[in-house]
């Protein structure tokens, strides 16, 4: 090899190895960002964690003693109890826009299902199905979950 090309090729592999390194970096950098924003992995925080988030950095931050703290919690109490009273107040209205948009949505939810169904390859079709089918089920139990509050 001429040292032109023996160059080239330490080149080019300096740069893919700096570029996998870098990769690694970003990603690792996303993961643990990630991991942080939705609660341990978990998706999103549940309302008590949130609350428990909110009265804990409010204690640190305004150095609460226990009779405030108990005073804030009874403030939260009060809080949630009007947001509930407004969600049962709009409810009527979301729901009502949201069966109004159901075909559309459902129509695009079936154009990328037969999207996604165009680049599988056949043994992988049923297994998409069924995965399909096992979100909507629990989609159906989250909407029941929330209604009932």
């Amino acid at each position: 090899m001429t040292n032109t090309k023996m160059s080239a090729v330490l080149s080019l592999l300096l740069v893919l190895l700096s570029g996998s390194v870098l990769g690694a970096f970003v990603h690792r950098l996303y993961l643990v960002d990630s991991v942080r924003t939705t609660g341990g992995g978990r998706g999103r925080p549940s309302p008590e964690e949130l609350r428990r988030l909110y009265v804990s950095e409010l204690t640190k931050a305004v150095k609460l003693d226990s009779e405030e703290v108990t005073a804030l919690k009874g403030i939260m109490d009060q809080a949630q109890d009007e947001v509930e009273k407004l969600n049962a107040k709009i409810r009527p209205e979301r729901d009502a826009l949201r069966e109004k948009w159901r075909p559309e949505r459902e129509a695009i939810q079936k154009r990328l299902a037969d999207r996604i169904n165009a680049i599988l390859r056949p043994d992988q079709r049923p297994l998409f199905d069924s995965w399909r089918a096992e979100r909507e089920r629990q989609r159906k139990l989250n909407d029941q979950q929330r209604q009932a509050h």
